[in-house]
């Protein structure tokens, strides 16, 4: 694709996981998540499987973001490029866990209609919804990040595509997110509570303008020519690949 048309389809793909990650979670999800007894058969219609669709969306739209970005960045720093498109992986991973987790909770209703043991079934639950908080604490929050704020920032504020303060939110909002994360994991401060949810301000607003800026704005075409003049013969993390060998057997000089 043309650059211009790259920047635009990517800013498309990160409004699509903006807006599936917020519906999924605080209108799909928050009746399981909130109800210890939405096992036992008051859950309300397809709630979860809504969300769980949305957040299928968000997984391809994810890795999306990386790959349609990759061609430019390699060019920037393929290592970092590179590393992008695997955090974006990782992060996808943790997602898909945590849906599962809450799929599992939609299978045990049918227990439940059938008279299953009511305790067993809300510990099971509560279990279940443990491992979707803890996949979304490690996923969407340590991984994203190391991936989109700090990776990302980095890339977008060396080669310039977007202007430079926005690349400094993402590297902020990634530091606070990874610090904020790590305090949860050990307790030091309170899961979704106020200085959490504050930490996430930054990395909130950077991956909007991550939709935003490229669709209206499109790459800086300067820093795309720049980016258009740099190597790009194949060679990945140092390691050459092999030479062409001609007909006539001998490897042909580069032009």
């Amino acid at each position: 694709m043309k650059p211009q048309t790259t920047a635009r389809v990517f800013g498309v793909l990160y409004l699509i996981t903006f807006v599936t990650s917020i519906i999924a979670l605080f209108f799909f999800y928050a009746p399981v998540l909130e109800d210890p007894h939405y096992i036992l058969g008051g859950g309300a219609g397809n709630s979860v499987q809504w969300g769980a669709f949305l957040e299928m969306i968000l997984i391809i739209a994810n890795i999306g973001t990386a790959v349609v970005v990759f061609p430019l960045l390699r060019r920037q720093n393929e290592v970092l490029a590179l590393g992008y498109v695997t955090a974006r992986l990782v992060e996808c991973a943790f997602i898909a866990v945590g849906l599962l987790s809450l799929l599992t909770i939609v299978t045990l209703q049918q227990q439940a209609a059938a008279g299953a043991d009511a305790a067993s079934l809300i510990n099971a639950g509560k279990s279940l919804v443990a491992l979707h908080d803890w996949t979304f604490l490690l996923g969407p929050g340590i991984v994203v990040g190391i991936g989109n704020g700090l990776i990302l920032g980095y890339l977008m504020y060396t080669s310039r595509l977007i202007p430079r303060g926005l690349a400094m939110l993402g590297l902020i909002g990634g530091a606070l997110i990874i610090v904020s994360g790590v305090a949860t994991l050990f307790g030091v401060i309170e899961a979704g509570g106020l200085v959490q949810l504050i930490a996430t301000i930054p990395e909130f607003f950077w991956e909007l303008s991550l939709g935003i800026w490229p669709i209206i704005w499109g790459f800086n075409r300067s820093a795309v020519a720049s980016l258009s003049t740099k190597p790009d013969d194949g060679v990945l993390m140092g390691v050459e690949q092999p030479a062409v060998v001609a007909s006539n057997g001998r490897i042909p000089s580069k032009v």
